[in-house]
């Protein structure tokens, strides 16, 4: 032969492919890390091929056993990856064949449409499986903050002003809800993906009896009864990608939340908040200013954010012109999952540990919750248990607070004499609406930041993440 032909490249060519060609469609780059499961979809594909007669046991061992020894070069590091071969299913197939001629069987009845379909949702389920375990490692330490500083009160923020208190405890407590709901979304999704594709052939499946359900069982894909899952469509087997989208769409979601958490930090840390203070091993300095001591780690996590956000962009943007089935531009959406993947685990990793070598400065945020004006509301809601409609109410105590900015006073500093003279039925119990601790403990309702109820909420995340 005058070239060398890929093994992809069937008898239909003369030769190969020019080598721009070649270096332009090859995938093994980014796609080899899909071997472990290529080489468990093969011997699941074989297994079977044992069950309809067309591999005999003698070479289904043979091939097992191949594939064996071609999985621990691979993860030894000594395996040859071949650019030419164009990607992770045929540089192992071709390696195979080579050691094991029963190995040229191997693809009988199944095509790269469908062996690169299942790959993806062996690997994408185990992704999420670990992508969920460093979740509840970020929810840990976060809990372990809140505990940690459980009896201490923060102004709360809306429109980045100060609104009502909060304990710090509370407020962490809600990003634990967040990725709360970030886990169960990519549980939803792993419970969606988890169907077998494998049989689908190229498009239209295959005229030999397969046994789906046998190579289903063999690779997990059942289940809580354990009866298998298939797909239902060979069209639709081979081309869907919408469990790829639906993972790097939590994924964008968990990582706004991360970056979320991250501009409160990037917040907090600042002089003008100085809520609570990083490790130094979790910071950085300026090349220019030696004072400077920055949040690096939390605004590169602000920043990866776009980065993943727009690797849901980009899929989207790759599936919607596609007709059925099939098209190479489905090579393009596994760097963009694969890069997702990574950057959320790196994340929510550094995130755990940063917040475990983080520390809140309990006099600074005593000292930003001691203003009256948080408790503004608190004088209204009084207003309103002696009868007063809130709307009146609001009116009331946004005149008392016009009152106290005249004369140069806290709120809390107001004489009754100074209330009366905006509201004449005000009574002396009204001052206590300022005692900061009494204010707390009237927040019991499920959900509100009292003492009690975010030892229940502590309790219950102790609970479900142990």
């Amino acid at each position: 032969m005058k070239n060398h032909k890929p093994v992809s490249r069937s008898g239909r060519f003369a030769g190969g492919p020019a080598e721009d060609v070649a270096q332009f469609t090859e995938s093994i780059s980014f796609d080899r890390r899909l071997w472990s499961q290529d080489i468990a979809g093969s011997k699941a594909h074989a297994k079977m091929l044992v069950a309809i007669g067309v591999l005999k046991q003698e070479e289904c061992d043979e091939i097992l056993g191949g594939l064996e020894e071609i999985a621990k070069e691979i993860g030894a590091g000594t395996f040859i990856w071949k650019p030419e071969l164009e990607d992770v299913h045929m540089n192992i197939e071709a390696e195979l064949t080579r050691r094991v001629p029963a190995g040229a069987k191997l693809h009988t009845s199944r095509s790269r449409n469908d062996q690169v379909a299942l790959d993806m949702r062996l690997w994408l389920r185990e992704e999420i499986e670990s992508t969920v375990t460093e979740i509840a490692e970020l929810q840990r330490a976060l809990v372990g903050l809140a505990e940690k500083n459980a009896a201490v009160v923060i102004p709360g923020y809306t429109h980045l002003q100060r609104a009502q208190p909060v304990f710090i405890a509370h407020h962490l407590l809600a990003y634990v809800e967040m990725f709360g709901r970030d886990s169960g979304r990519l549980r939803d999704c792993r419970e969606r993906l988890n169907v077998c594709p494998l049989g689908s052939g190229a498009i239209a499946g295959s005229t030999l009896p397969l046994k789906r359900e046998l190579v289903a069982r063999e690779l997990g894909f059942v289940d809580a009864d354990g009866k298998p899952k298939l797909t239902q469509n060979s069209m639709d087997a081979v081309s869907d990608r919408d469990f790829m989208v639906e993972f790097c769409s939590a994924a964008a979601l968990m990582a706004v939340h991360i970056s979320r958490l991250a501009e409160d930090l990037i917040l907090w840390v600042s002089t003008e908040f100085s809520f609570v203070k990083i490790a130094d091993a979790y910071t950085t300095g300026s090349s220019l200013m030696p004072q400077k001591k920055n949040p690096d780690i939390a605004e590169l996590a602000r920043g990866k954010s776009g980065r993943v956000i727009g690797n849901l962009v980009s899929l989207l943007t790759l599936l919607k012109g596609l007709p059925m089935t099939y098209n190479r531009d489905l090579q393009e959406d596994k760097e963009r999952v694969f890069d997702t993947a990574d950057t959320v685990r790196r994340t929510l990793r550094i995130l755990a540990a940063m917040l475990q070598n983080t520390k809140v400065n309990a006099e600074t945020c005593a000292a930003a919750a001691a203003d009256p004006l948080l408790l503004a509301t608190d004088l209204a809601d009084y207003l309103v248990l002696k009868g007063m409609p809130f709307r009146q109410a609001h009116h009331v105590v946004g005149e008392v607070v016009a009152l106290a900015e005249r004369a140069g006073k806290p709120l809390d500093r107001l004489t009754l004499t100074e209330l009366r003279s905006v509201y004449p039925r005000f009574q002396r119990d009204a001052l206590k609406t300022f005692d900061l601790k009494t204010a707390m403990q009237r927040r019991t309702m499920t959900g509100a930041p009292s003492e009690k109820e975010i030892e229940r909420q502590l309790r219950m995340w102790r609970q479900q993440l142990d």
